[in-house]
């Protein structure tokens, strides 16, 4: 079989592409949601990215060194996405220990398993995956667990009135909200072959790979991502449970 194209490069692809941020932008402005700003730079910078990325990417794969400092720029880069949005300022540094606690040890077992090969063009991508989703778990898990804390701060001081320590009052309020951090996992590999089928099995595919090897490949994606984002959802939950991460006063 031979491989194909998802997308197709034609004269109209940049047009395409201003339609839709231009329709992004229209809806949050229409919703007030205040993000239309926003959605046009994020959209520039995947650009601007990616472009880089696709130009390094072929040099990178082939030594072992380069590999390894890019998988340690992307982690850089979602340990500080992640920390910033939840802290808003400082402190934001505590984000890496979730991201590299759910990522690092996921990764190094299906290595240890040669389910997954230590080539970089496998590498790369696979870690990209697992920080991603972390990134996204983390980011969720600590707002949601430092805004109940926030919001229900009389009842963690009821709490401590009953006797609990610090860490275990906090952990009563935040864990549940933070919990729902997994909730898009979950229901992503639920739902995997019945309302979605996502860019590993179809990449699979297209690239010329039998249903069979697409989908164990997406089923080890799914299962790697759902426990490194579990992993690091505990970890924040912890952190934000001993005041490790807080808001920005």
């Amino acid at each position: 079989m031979g491989s194909t194209s998802l997308i197709e490069i034609t004269p109209l692809l940049p047009l395409s592409l201003l339609v839709l941020i231009a329709l992004g932008m229209a809806a949050a402005r229409l919703g007030r949601l205040g993000h239309a700003p926003a959605i046009a730079t994020a959209c520039l910078r995947a650009a601007v990215q990616l472009a880089a990325v696709s130009a390094v990417i072929t040099w990178v794969i082939t030594l072992p060194a380069a590999v390894a400092a890019f998988v340690l720029l992307m982690y850089g880069v979602a340990a500080y996405t992640a920390g910033r949005r939840i802290t808003g300022g400082p402190g934001w540094q505590w984000a890496a220990l979730p991201i590299a606690t759910g990522t690092f040890p996921v990764l190094a077992i299906l290595m240890a398993t040669r389910v997954v090969s230590p080539d970089g063009i496998v590498i790369i991508p696979i870690a990209g995956i697992l920080l991603g989703g972390c990134m996204t778990a983390t980011t969720l898990a600590g707002k949601r667990a430092l805004d109940e804390l926030a919001q229900r701060r009389g009842e963690v001081e009821a709490a401590l009135s009953l006797g609990f320590l610090p860490r275990e009052a906090r952990l009563e309020i935040c864990r549940p909200a933070a919990a729902q951090a997994l909730v898009p996992a979950l229901d992503q590999t639920r739902t995997v072959g019945l309302v979605t089928l996502p860019g590993a099995f179809v990449g699979m595919l297209l690239g010329g790979a039998g249903p069979l090897e697409a989908g164990v490949v997406q089923l080890v994606v799914l299962v790697a991502l759902l426990a490194a984002e579990a992993v690091a959802c505990v970890t924040t939950v912890e952190l934000a449970a001993r005041v490790k991460i807080s808001l920005r006063p």
